[in-house]
């Protein structure tokens, strides 16, 4: 059964879009959207010039939202339901792709795909609705996966304890809901203060990656991305916390030649042409205007690169921060 689409007049506001506008300035040509979602990045990128954009999701609730408008562009538009990680079998040859990673607010808008800690839903968290659930994910993994996907996935420091209350509960009733989980991580915590945020963010975030596969399929689409660019073709990724950031940012370090010697009394190692010359060398952050248009601005970061016409290389996943887990299921 497909979940219920939020109203279409729900504002949906892209992250970071007028600062990644200016930074691949002029659009032109073809771009891939590798996160859909409620397609304000499309709209953004079909509107600013692009001549079409291929916008994937794993997500089919992304493309039943955009029937109320994706026929304004008509053959501009090309929607394909998949994975980023894949978009080099999707197109060649682009101009440009842009990724706004994480999950979108129209998955957290609705209780029944059970993302948000906030309303309670079944203990989902599936982007594809397809495969292993959170609940499966809960109510099976021993208790040193669970503390390493909280700790690894979540940085979160009580995650040996959380792991241990889930286990001890779930032995009394299966997990179902959103509410069943976020109240035993809660009582394993300290009330927040004011300010801080909820005390099962990270846990659920963590989950929430690990039930998709988030981060093998970021390392993935960093590849997929610098063999589906063109020479001069753009590659824009919106990051949502520290470690999805740290691997994109260490990705173009590499790609662009920047990762230095890990001691400078070591013999200079030869290095092969880079693949992305990079557009600034900081992240580009929500400025005053966005923070108060759109608060979930506050911790998103923008990193750009741009392709050269280097051949295509290989790099480890490990190299580029991406957490390797050790607890076995």
């Amino acid at each position: 059964m497909a979940a219920a689409r939020p109203p279409s007049d729900d504002p949906h506001i892209p992250v970071l879009l007028r600062p990644l506008l200016q930074a691949v300035a002029p659009v032109s040509g073809v771009w891939l959207d590798g996160t859909f979602g409620a397609g304000g990045y499309t709209r953004g990128l079909l509107e600013a010039g692009a001549e079409r954009v291929i916008a994937v999701d794993r997500d089919p609730l992304a493309f039943e939202m955009a029937a109320d408008w994706a026929g304004e562009y008509g053959d501009r538009l090309v929607m394909q339901r998949g994975v980023f990680s894949r978009m080099d079998d999707y197109a060649q040859d682009l101009h440009g792709v842009v990724l706004d990673l994480g999950v979108s607010s129209m998955q957290l808008d609705l209780a029944e795909r059970g993302f948000s800690f906030m309303k309670d839903g079944p203990l989902d968290m599936r982007m594809s609705q397809e495969g292993e659930s959170a609940a499966d994910l809960v109510n099976t993994a021993s208790e040193g996966a669970l503390a390493d996907i909280f700790f690894h996935y979540g940085e979160e420091r009580a995650s040996r304890r959380i792991a241990k209350a889930i286990v001890k509960a779930r032995a009394e009733a299966p997990f179902e809901t959103t509410l069943q989980l976020s109240g035993v991580i809660e009582r394993c915590l300290p009330r927040p203060k004011p300010g801080q945020s909820h005390p099962a963010t990270r846990s659920f975030q963590a989950l929430r990656i690990a039930v998709n596969a988030e981060y093998d399929e970021l390392f993935q689409g960093l590849m997929a991305a610098e063999r589906a660019l063109r020479p001069g073709g753009a590659l824009a990724v919106v990051t949502f916390h520290s470690i999805e950031d740290r691997m994109v940012k260490r990705f173009l370090q590499a790609r662009a030649g920047r990762t230095g010697r890990a001691n400078r009394y070591a013999p200079e190692q030869a290095q092969e042409q880079p693949q992305f010359d990079l557009k600034t060398r900081k992240a580009i952050g929500p400025d005053p205007q966005e923070l108060e248009e759109n608060p979930r601005s506050r911790s998103a970061k923008l990193r750009v690169a741009v392709r050269t016409d280097a051949p295509d290389g290989g790099i480890d996943a490990k190299s580029i921060g991406m957490p390797q887990l050790k607890g076995a299921r």
